[in-house]
């Protein structure tokens, strides 16, 4: 059985489902515009007039995330564009953070993930580990590895691309044990496989600043209004072990609600044996994009190992983190990829430039109106005045503030983008914060990936929906649960395993 990977695919939703979607959009673009002119036209006289023009425009991009009215990235664009036209800031300021550092480290790691998906490198790693006699035949193995193989590729590129890649591979294997064990159709075992995909894409990404763009967008916003730089290596430090915790969770709680009542189906091994035999031997574009990709891998860490040996201290540690901050290490992978060569005598490499440009611009356009927005509403101390207006209702401090954040984001993330959350709660939790707020920041940008419950809750969960193995109570029921997890694991974890503001 050849697997097809390029089986095309779209989120498959009910008639309602797709009349609330379109009833989300309508009413966004007239209570946009609507709440933006009612904030102009209401008095404020505890704001400056800069303040209340600000205001209005953050109601009306909030507003446009929440109903997703217009695309996302246009929303991230407009952002900056309305606080021009208002007289907020000029146009050199608010087009500032398009510039930053964190917009390169963005696109490297992007290239590296399309020069990736090209050479179907994350396929053949796919394989490799199914195929594994570990494995075997049982179930309950090949969920536990399957979901382990879509958690590793999100660590390194987007969880839609992740589960993309793996949603052809998890129906074909739903398919294999349908033939070999007819009587699999009436057990939940295809919607837990099919889940596990999705869930486990989401909990991946936490594990590396670049597995996600909400975690970037955390940690810019934590290193311009807190001043306090995390670096790869150190994310990972605590990121790793919320993640495996998480994912041993979630493999549980599937196994036990889906499972197939066989302890293993004959023929499943030598199934998964041959469709990694028939990829062949790596390719020179496979072996050039593990170089490259390698190579900016060992740059993002090597820092976190000198650390370890010489001190965070020492003038070598920090010549090199001056020298090669985690976007140049994106960048020199990604470079890699245009000069290392595929076919001399043809003049190919390992990609073009057409190619890399079928990233995705958008998510950088909404990132960089975002931060603009965030950095903005502090810099005109509108921030600093929602906060103390708000300070008499919500803690501002310790792990209340943190369980609120975490809570606040998942809720935000089940309704609009992850990306959506983190532009929206995490500079909303820093303005609440007495103390700085770093616990509650770090909390609530890990926990705008957690929104499971729904298909329109992120593009992962409208792939695998779009099976028709997954009916929509379950996929509310089982996301719920592992919401409540994730919740539990991330406040708990703000407490032993977040690292101190310095």
């Amino acid at each position: 059985m050849n697997i097809d990977a390029n089986r095309p695919f779209g989120p498959v939703m009910s008639e309602a489902e797709a009349r609330f979607e379109r009833i989300r959009r309508a009413a966004g673009l007239v209570l946009a515009p609507v709440l933006f002119l009612t904030t102009l036209a209401i008095p404020m006289e505890s704001l400056q007039p800069g303040q209340h023009r600000l205001l209005a425009v953050l109601v009306l991009i909030v507003t446009l995330w929440m109903t997703e009215a217009l695309p996302l990235a246009l929303t991230g664009v407009l952002a900056p564009v309305m606080m021009i036209l208002l007289g907020v800031v000029p146009a050199a300021q608010a087009f500032a953070p398009y510039a930053d550092p964190i917009m390169f480290l963005f696109i490297g790691a992007f290239v590296l993930a399309r020069g990736i998906q090209i050479h179907g490198l994350d396929r053949r790693f796919a394989y490799a580990v199914l195929k594994h006699p570990i494995v075997g035949s049982s179930p309950s193995r090949i969920m536990f590895a399957y979901g382990l193989v879509c958690l590793v590729i999100s660590m390194w590129i987007s969880n839609t691309a992740a589960v993309a890649m793996m949603f052809p591979i998890g129906l074909a294997i739903i398919a294999m044990l349908k033939h070999a064990e007819p009587g699999l159709s009436a057990s939940r075992y295809p919607s837990g496989l099919m889940l596990m995909s999705a869930f486990s894409a989401a909990i991946g990404g936490l594990a590396t600043p670049v597995g996600t763009p909400t975690n970037l967008i955390g940690l810019g916003f934590i290193r311009r209004q807190l001043g306090v730089d995390i670096a790869f290596f150190e994310w990972m430090m605590f990121a790793l072990p919320i993640v495996i915790v998480l994912f041993l969770l979630l493999f549980v709680y599937l196994n036990v609600l889906c499972s197939t009542g066989r302890r293993s189906i004959e023929g499943m091994e030598s199934l998964l044996q041959a469709e990694h035999a028939s990829l062949g031997p790596m390719s020179k574009g496979e072996r050039n994009t593990l170089l490259a990709f390698g190579t900016s891998v060992v740059l993002w860490t090597f820092p976190g190992f000198l650390a370890l040996a010489l001190g965070q201290s020492h003038p070598f540690t920090q010549a090199f983190n001056a020298h090669v901050p985690e976007s140049v290490a994106a960048l020199v992978g990604a470079a890699l990829l245009f000069v290392l060569p595929v076919d001399r005598s043809a003049g190919t490499f390992t990609l073009s430039l057409p190619q890399a440009m079928q990233i995705d611009w958008g998510v950088l356009a909404m990132y960089g109106g975002g931060i603009a927005l965030g950095q903005t509403v502090f810099d005109t101390k509108l921030a600093e005045t929602l906060g103390v207006a708000l300070s008499p209702i919500v803690p501002n401090s310790g792990i209340e503030l943190v369980a609120i954040a975490s809570a606040i984001a998942i809720l935000v993330s089940e309704l609009t983008s992850n990306v959506s959350s983190a532009n929206m709660v995490v500079p909303l939790v820093i303005a609440l914060a007495a103390s700085g707020g770093f616990h509650a920041a770090l909390a609530a940008t890990m926990a705008s990936s957690l929104g499971f419950m729904l298909p329109i809750s992120t593009p992962t969960n409208a792939i695998v929906y779009s099976s028709g193995y997954i009916p929509l109570g379950r996929m509310v029921r089982y996301g719920l649960i592992l919401d409540v997890l994730g919740f539990a694991v991330i406040v708990i974890s703000a407490r032993l395993l977040f690292p101190t503001a310095p």
